[in-house]
């Protein structure tokens, strides 16, 4: 069982497979999505985006976008994406400095700071 899964962001088409699974940082909190899932649609957080392929594991830092999610497929717009292989410290602090930019002049300053927040988490759990 499987799902169409798309990922794209501005600059480029990253992924269209068939997945078992997509587990997705939500602004809400981390969710898997599989076969038969419930529609929804969801704004992402900086985080780790995961794909299970019958050809194996993906990984992808996400950086805003949202997602939709049917039962049939799940398909990403993210703002910034890019494969985890090619987030090196340069490229994550080009992003951090993205986020704290926006943060500076953001009206909700409570949302802006947990973004800053789990841009900052990010950078640690891929360790750049």
């Amino acid at each position: 069982m499987a799902v169409q899964f798309d990922l794209v962001s501005p600059e480029r088409r990253l992924a269209s497979v068939q997945a078992t699974e997509v587990q997705i940082p939500g602004a809400d909190g981390d969710l898997t999505a599989m076969e038969g899932h419930a529609p929804t649609i969801t704004t992402l957080r900086p985080g780790v985006l995961k794909v299970v392929a019958t050809d194996g594991t993906k990984s992808y830092v996400v950086i805003g976008g949202f997602a939709e999610i049917s039962a049939t497929s799940v398909s990403v717009l993210a703002e910034r994406a890019v494969p985890i292989e090619e987030a090196t410290p340069a490229l994550m602090d080009s992003f951090l400095a993205e986020v704290r930019d926006a943060a500076s002049i953001a009206e909700d300053k409570d949302a802006a700071e947990k973004t800053v927040a789990d841009m900052m988490a990010l950078r640690a759990v891929i360790g750049a």
